[in-house]
């Protein structure tokens, strides 16, 4: 037994469920390869290009979508999103386990992709705010966003919480810490499988 192949953890869950900071942190403590998906949307404060998104004009998604470059994308509160194959694909077949943070739609087509790399890879976790109320404090916390947008963020919350039933893992977000020790459980448990083991 010599090495394994890489882990491909799709996360998703509703703005401010905590996802984001789960995938970064894994990466940032250097478990993992994180995943940058490219957006149209405009950068929030802070925010830098190639390192929390890929900015992207219309223009230039719409050609790396009819390039085939995305493995997923989607339109989300009015913007376009979608994740490079090349921020996926090379990682796996290094050995290198893959986070994504991305939406309901854009997981059901990664869940659905006939790649065999993706497919022997590929497992999925939804994230849950623990409840309606704590998830728009989360929302309002942040500081970024309108009261129209919260409202539309918790609208689409509303209907992304439908969908978790379909995931493989359900995690019901608690403390920071707590949960970050149920991601790094899961994490650990995904590589012991014998399926990701390749025999030397």
């Amino acid at each position: 037994m010599s090495a394994r192949t890489g882990i491909l953890l799709v996360v998703s869950g509703p703005s401010g469920s905590g996802k984001t900071t789960l995938c970064r942190r894994l990466a940032n403590s250097g478990e993992a390869h994180y995943s940058i998906s490219c957006t149209t949307r405009a950068p929030r404060p802070g925010e830098e290009h190639g390192k929390d998104y890929h900015f992207l004009s219309k223009e230039e998604f719409h050609q790396k979508l009819e390039a085939r470059e995305f493995l997923e994308h989607a339109v989300v509160h009015g913007n376009l999103y979608g994740s490079l194959r090349s921020e996926v694909v090379s990682h796996l077949r290094a050995g290198t386990d893959v986070v994504m943070d991305i939406d309901v739609q854009g997981a059901g087509q990664v869940r659905a992709c006939d790649d065999s790399d993706i497919r022997g890879a590929f497992t999925d976790l939804f994230v849950m705010p623990p409840s309606s109320e704590e998830l728009r404090t989360r929302l309002s916390d942040r500081g970024t966003d309108s009261e129209d947008t919260i409202d539309l963020r918790m609208a689409n919350a509303l209907e992304e919480m439908r969908s978790w039933k379909v995931y493989t893992y359900l995690l019901v977000s608690s403390t920071r810490e707590q949960d970050y020790a149920k991601f790094q459980a899961l994490v650990t448990a995904e590589r012991l499988r014998v399926s990701r083991i390749t025999a030397s």
